[in-house]
Order: structure tokens, then C-alpha cells, then sequence
């Protein structure tokens, strides 16, 4: 059986300044899409649509407020509503922890939402755009989450060879940060981007993205303690799990749109 590590939450000081592991995987989850991005605009299909350098650095001052500010708000509202009405400077602190996927997509969408209009491309090119480049830097997020020994799992069977140890919390368990890194992260991200590397519809990527996380995501919740959960016919579905089945729905539809006879005629060069 493992045990959690531990580590101090802290990487470094710099004089009073404490800089934390959580935040740093934030550094490295945008410096990641920097670096995909510039691999996938010498994608020749996409090369053609004119996306330049310049171009991922606006989106990604863009992206980092969407990130941080709906990921914020995400976890006040959808999750934690009461402890942060008691506590409201604890919404500044995010170095302690508690981002919110689904309100940091939020946040993305809006944010994209007004680079595009500066910009005067359409919403849906520059999702398709960046999609692919998401998946590495939500597992970048879960790692953070692991270190600072968040989000434990459910109890795991004690012969699990990975059943681990964690702080605070009774039992052995799954490391769900770890399985959510793995499937809604790197497993998402090598099927979106190798999909994404061929022309494809309007919408047709953004939409596979969504379809997969949101699937990923309500799999990986079942070994994850949930934070509250509702009861569906007699079936318990976590916080998770409700936030993720709107996302399977939409991505459907738009998968659906996006390879009809409308979605065609607008397929990428």
C-alpha cells in the first residue's frame, strides 16, 4: 500500500514570498499551451487559417483571466458557497487550492469569446484552435491538486498495489487526482490532438473535447469523494458528474452539427 508523500506545498521562497507547487503548476499548464500552440500552427490546415506567434500570447493573457477568474468563481458557487460566504477572503487565496474545472471552461469561453471579437475571427475557429491544447494543462491542475493532498478518493480495496494513504481521511484510497490527470488529461489530450491533426469540420474538434472530458470526467468522479452529490432513481451522481452531463450533451449536438450538411460547407482548409 502507498502513502501520500506529503510534499511541502511550498517550492520556494523568495524573500517573504512563498512560491507554491499549485501555483507553479499553473506557470507550467500555460506555458504548455504556448508550446503546443506553436506546434500546431506550422499544421499545414491550420498554417492556412493564418494563426500566427502573436497570436497565442494575446490568447493566452485572455486565457489566463478566464482561467483563474471562472475557475474561481466556479469553485465559490458550484462548490464551496457556504464556507466562502464565511469566508470571503478565502476567495482570493487561491494558492491554497480550489479551482473549478467546469467554471474555469466557462471563463475560457467568455474570454475567447472577447479575444475573437477584438481579433475578428469566429468563436468557433478559435475553439477548435485551442481544444486540443487544454487537455495537458487541466492534468497539470490535477497534479497541483495531488500535492497539496486534495480531492481524495473513495476507499479502495487495502490489495489495490496503488491504494494509497491519505492525509487526514481514514482508509486506503484511490489518488483520484492522479486517475483524473491521467484519463481526463493526458488520455483526453492524445485522442483530441491526434484527431485535430487532420482538416475537420467547423466546431468538429472543439466538440470531440467537450464530448471527451465531459465523458472522462463523469468515469473518473466515481472514485473521487465527491464534494455533494444528488440521488437520480435511486442513483447517486456527484458534483462532478452533474456539472460534466451538460457537456456530453452539447458536445454531442455539436458533433452533430458540425459533420451535417450545414457543418460540411465549412469544413477547415
Amino acid at each position: 500500500m502507498l502513502v501520500h508523500p506529503q510534499p511541502n506545498p511550498i517550492a520556494f521562497s523568495i524573500g517573504p514570498v512563498d512560491v507554491h507547487w499549485y501555483g507553479l503548476m499553473y506557470v507550467l499548464a500555460f506555458a504548455l499551451f504556448l508550446l503546443l500552440g506553436r506546434v500546431r500552427i506550422k499544421q499545414p490546415h491550420i498554417a492556412a487559417q493564418g494563426w500566427k506567434k502573436e497570436d497565442l500570447d494575446d490568447m493566452l493573457f485572455y486565457g489566463m483571466l478566464g482561467v483563474v477568474i471562472g475557475g474561481r468563481l466556479g469553485e465559490v458557487l458550484f462548490y464551496r458557497p457556504e464556507f466562502f460566504f464565511h469566508n470571503p477572503k478565502e476567495i482570493f487565496m487561491v494558492w491554497h487550492g480550489g479551482m473549478s474545472y467546469h467554471g474555469g471552461f466557462i471563463g475560457v469561453l467568455i474570454a475567447m469569446a472577447l479575444w475573437a471579437r477584438k481579433a475578428g475571427r469566429n468563436l468557433l475557429d478559435v475553439y477548435d484552435f485551442i481544444a486540443p491544447m487544454v487537455p495537458l494543462g487541466y492534468a497539470c491542475g490535477r497534479i497541483g491538486n495531488f500535492i497539496n493532498a486534495e480531492l481524495p478518493g473513495r476507499l479502495a480495496d487495502p490489495n489495490l498495489p496503488w491504494a494509497m494513504l491519505w492525509p487526514g481521511v481514514e482508509g486506503p484510497r484511490h489518488p483520484s487526482p492522479i486517475y483524473q490527470a491521467l484519463v481526463d488529461g493526458l488520455l483526453v489530450f492524445i485522442i483530441v490532438w491526434l484527431f485535430a491533426r487532420k482538416p475537420r469540420p467547423r466546431l468538429a474538434v472543439g466538440a470531440m473535447y467537450t464530448l471527451l472530458y465531459g465523458c472522462a470526467r463523469f468515469f473518473t468522479e466515481y472514485f473521487r469523494v465527491p464534494d455533494w452529490e444528488v440521488s437520480v432513481a435511486g442513483m447517486h451522481i456527484t458534483s462532478g458528474q452533474v456539472l460534466s452531463l451538460p457537456m456530453i450533451v452539447a458536445g454531442l449536438i455539436m458533433l452533430a452539427w458540425a459533420y451535417s450538411h450545414e457543418g460540411k460547407r465549412t469544413v477547415h482548409a
